[in-house]
């Protein structure tokens, strides 16, 4: 790690801290916002997972970032004249929701491809991800899907400041991780949940998170 200078140091420890109990969650910081150098100095303070949401922004940063030890993650919607550009560039997908990306994807892919399936947890019509009764049907479809593996769920949990709200969407996608994990399939062991961001992760790891997606929590 570099702290000479380095404007991160200190907000990545105070995010380590704060999940002192909690010691095998996934930080993965969201640098939609930084820049390339900003995203670089965050990586050597400590946070060597990054997620990305638009496919220009990772390509530069990617291509800028060879030289680190770098675990990509990428969180938005990917379109599919882009994925060839981006499929086997990423560690990791946030945001499968639609069987037919789910295809394309695997179609180009050179390797397996972990993924999250995005649920939309609070239901609300401008959000993207599957409707939480129809999670089951849309894992079974992915069993054409050679090379995708379903790690686990993702939700976007709704922008407030409620914690009984959090609460009762975080403990839903509990029950939801489980229940996929139950059907034991080899395709999706489904053993994962990312959920929480910088206003909410704190919540999200006592119901079951075990990665935290943190981007305004480092621009502070």
């Amino acid at each position: 790690m570099e702290n000479n200078g380095n404007k991160y140091v200190k907000k990545v420890q105070a995010v380590k801290d704060s999940l002192k109990d909690y010691p095998n969650i996934k930080i993965v910081a969201a640098s939609k916002y930084m820049t390339v150098e900003e995203t670089r100095e965050l990586v050597l303070a400590g946070i060597d997972e990054i997620g990305e949401n638009r496919t220009d922004m990772f390509l530069e940063k990617y291509e800028a970032m060879k030289d680190l030890n770098v675990k990509w993650h990428f969180f938005g919607t990917v379109q599919s004249r882009k994925i060839k550009d981006v499929v086997n560039k990423i560690d990791c997908l946030h945001s499968l929701c639609k069987l037919p990306t789910a295809m394309e994807l695997d179609s180009r892919l050179d390797k397996t491809l972990d993924c999250y399936v995005q649920v939309n947890i609070s239901e609300e019509p401008n959000k993207s991800g599957v409707a939480p009764a129809k999670v089951k049907a849309f894992i079974k479809q992915l069993s054409m899907c050679k090379n995708i593996r379903v790690i686990g769920l993702m939700c976007i949990a709704k922008m407030t400041f409620d914690d009984e709200v959090l609460i009762s969407e975080f403990s839903r996608m509990q029950k939801l991780q489980k229940e996929i994990e139950d059907l034991q399939l080899d395709y999706a062991p489904c053993h994962e949940l990312s959920m929480g961001m910088s206003n909410d992760y704190l919540i999200a790891v006592k119901y079951g998170s075990t990665c935290v997606r943190l981007g305004h929590i480092f621009m502070e």
